[in-house]
């Protein structure tokens, strides 16, 4: 899948090429990159996949809480969120969880199924990166990042709420 990377600032940045291969539980990893696994691989081969010296990521599912890597966050990066389904807003709550609480400072990937007009609160939770569908354009990209342009509530991405925003006037 296309994946797109945000900018530093949280602008659109473009279609880059995936650093990392996802390696299904029981597949050999690859050579040349950095791996994405599963929780339940991550735990079991933690200490090989770091020995390999390449890259290491986790893929959590939506139900997997991402405070039992607390203490392996600092090695990792690249985590890849999973969205069963549009309405599940549990990666939300992780993605600013991992952001405020943990201080994760590597990769935050959003995977699976998500519409377009959740991409602008993605990035405001703390995703920076995106599997986008083969059809998805940057230009379509760059449209739902930017649709929103005041906010209400506060979020990892450090914006100034509608009511700071007033409390400065």
């Amino acid at each position: 899948m296309p994946l797109i990377r945000l900018a530093p600032g949280g602008k659109a940045g473009g279609f880059v090429e995936d650093p990392f291969f996802f390696v299904p539980d029981g597949k050999a990893y690859p050579d040349d990159r950095g791996a994405i696994v599963t929780l339940a691989r991550f735990q079991g081969e933690r200490e090989t996949l770091f020995a390999r010296g390449k890259p290491v990521g986790v893929r959590l599912a939506a139900s997997d809480n991402p405070a039992v890597l607390k203490d392996e966050l600092h090695r990792l990066a690249a985590l890849v969120l999973e969205f069963p389904k549009f309405r599940d807003g549990r990666p939300f709550s992780w993605a600013r969880m991992l952001r405020t609480r943990y201080d994760f400072g590597g990769e935050l990937r959003a995977a699976g199924d998500f519409l377009p007009d959740q991409i602008a609160f993605m990035a405001r939770t703390g995703f920076d990166s995106f599997q986008m569908r083969q059809d998805f354009t940057l230009e379509q990209f760059d449209r739902a990042l930017n649709q929103i342009s005041l906010v209400y509530q506060p979020a990892a991405d450090g914006r100034l709420t509608i009511r700071a925003l007033r409390a400065l006037r």
